[in-house]
């Protein structure tokens, strides 16, 4: 289990910039893959980005490729996700959550249930 905070969240106009952060409290936070995943009041909770244990494989949703980025640090225990071009429609809740596996091999997973640890999320809006 992995505890996570998120921060980074608030109000940005269409077409800003805003960096999302989650501090992970765990001694195994390196072996497990991470994801941002986002959600509105009533919509299932959906997909955004997820990185791979060791930092080297990233997948993202068509709905932000080329505009959201994420980064993951080990040795700070943090992963970020830097959002860019937003638009009113990225406006949500943001979870960041870790892997139910440790070291989990193949292509970093999307799947909500995929993962067993979850923050409380930050509120990002974005107005038009």
């Amino acid at each position: 289990q992995v505890q996570l905070i998120e921060s980074g969240g608030g109000l940005v106009q269409a077409g800003g910039s805003l960096r999302l952060s989650c501090a992970a409290f765990g001694r195994t936070f390196g072996s497990y893959n991470m994801g941002w995943f986002r959600q509105d009041p009533g919509k299932e909770r959906e997909f955004v980005a997820v990185i791979d244990w060791s930092g080297s494989s990233r997948k993202y949703a068509d709905s932000v490729k080329g505009r959201f980025t994420i980064f993951r640090d080990n040795a700070k225990n943090t992963v970020d996700l830097q959002m860019g071009s937003l638009e009113p429609e990225d406006t949500a809740n943001y979870y960041c959550a870790a892997d139910r596996e440790q070291y989990r091999l193949g292509i970093p997973s999307g799947i909500p249930s995929d993962f067993g640890s979850w923050g409380q999320g930050t509120q990002v809006t974005v107005s038009s």
